[in-house]
């Protein structure tokens, strides 16, 4: 009986002893944690992001040539892919030829008005021509009216022939119908010039329409030299070429996304809070950032902004609490979280999308 007793208590100070030990290693590591949490925000709801731009072309057309593969380097302006150009370049020789045609418009509108101008020029001279006869008419004409008149009176005390006064009437009549002749001819030289001057501004406007068309036929020309120099697609930055899911001869359309390039030299981390651990954290507070990719390494970072809201209220459908029964969530507001250590070479191994643990110095 006595060694059963003994074993018993042996038991109940093992028991005893490990019982203390673990009170002591859990008040330990909660007081530890309390110490942690008055000073730090952690979370493990965060990714590594990067600048991802999107190779679109910017206008359709079937692949010629594809000049990278998945995973590659690229500089800016690098080739990435052709397109058949072709079509393009006809187009181009269309635009061309427009303008072409435009411009020998406009010479021809040019020369008309000039030869408009030189008719303006004569129709003057010969109006002025005809001023000059019509003066000399007048006085032809006053002078037979003299001669008329005395003819008249010698006729009637029989001094003359009637022979010789009707050669004076008929002088008389012959330059009347000269004089009217000639205002005649006067009124169709004043109308011609007005008709030629008219014609002239209508000219004048045709160098205008002929400006204005070749105008249009240049821009016409930019733009088909433009699409043209479309069909070559060059990188937008640097960066590693995503999956590459093109293939020669396929046609693509414009504003079709065909694969993306990742800023590989600059990323962050968007570390989602939620909105309990906000009350202390600021911009420019100290952080530690600890990849799954990387364990046991810590890269140094900084806390650089917040987000101007939750990630629910950018989400697909939102949630919209009035439509029915209403259950408190949690939100969760993203933060930026920049490096700061430039020789860290572990932070250009680091890929959008990773797992990443960040923990927030408070003070």
């Amino acid at each position: 009986m006595e060694g059963t007793s003994s074993k018993s208590k042996k038991k109940n100070r093992v028991f005893v002893i490990v019982l203390a030990l673990l009170l002591i290693v859990g008040g330990w590591f909660g007081i530890s944690k309390y110490r942690h949490s008055l000073h730090h925000e952690d979370t493990d709801d965060a990714q590594v992001s990067a600048d991802i731009s999107p190779v679109i072309p910017r206008i359709p057309g079937y692949v010629m040539e594809v000049r990278v593969k998945d995973n590659q380097q690229v500089k800016k302006g690098d080739t990435l892919m052709i397109l058949d150009n072709r079509d393009y370049l006809i187009k181009v020789e269309q635009a061309e030829a427009a303008l072409q045609i435009a411009q020998t418009n406009l010479s021809s509108a040019r020369a008309s008005t000039t030869a408009a101008q030189a008719n303006i020029a004569t129709s003057k001279a010969a109006a002025g021509t005809v001023d000059a006869q019509i003066e000399a008419a007048k006085v032809t004409l006053w002078r037979a009216v003299q001669d008329h008149e005395r003819y008249a009176n010698l006729i009637k005390d029989h001094s003359i022939t009637q022979q010789q006064y009707e050669q004076a009437l008929a002088a008389k009549q012959s330059a009347e119908r000269q004089l009217a002749i000639l205002q005649e001819q006067k009124n169709q030289a004043s109308r011609q010039t007005n008709a030629v001057a008219e014609q002239s501004n209508a000219t004048a406007s045709q160098i205008n329409v002929a400006d204005a068309a070749i105008h249009q036929r240049q821009v016409e020309v930019d733009a088909a030299k433009l699409n043209l120099s479309y069909t070559v697609i060059t990188a937008p930055q640097d960066g590693l070429v995503s999956r590459v899911n093109v293939q020669p001869g396929q046609y693509v359309q414009s504003g079709q996304s065909l694969f993306s390039i990742v800023h590989s030299d600059d990323v962050w981390v968007i570390a989602n809070f939620k909105e309990t651990q906000l009350d202390k954290m600021k911009e420019g507070q100290k952080v530690v950032v600890t990849a799954d990719a990387y364990p046991g390494h810590d890269f140094k970072a900084t806390l650089t902004s917040f987000s101007p809201a939750t990630g629910s209220t950018f989400a697909l459908l939102p949630p919209d609490n009035a439509s029915g029964n209403f259950v408190k969530v949690v939100q969760r507001l993203p933060v930026k979280i920049e490096f700061t250590d430039a020789t860290d070479s572990l932070v250009r191994k680091l890929r959008p999308g990773m797992n990443v643990m960040v923990d927030v110095h408070l003070d």
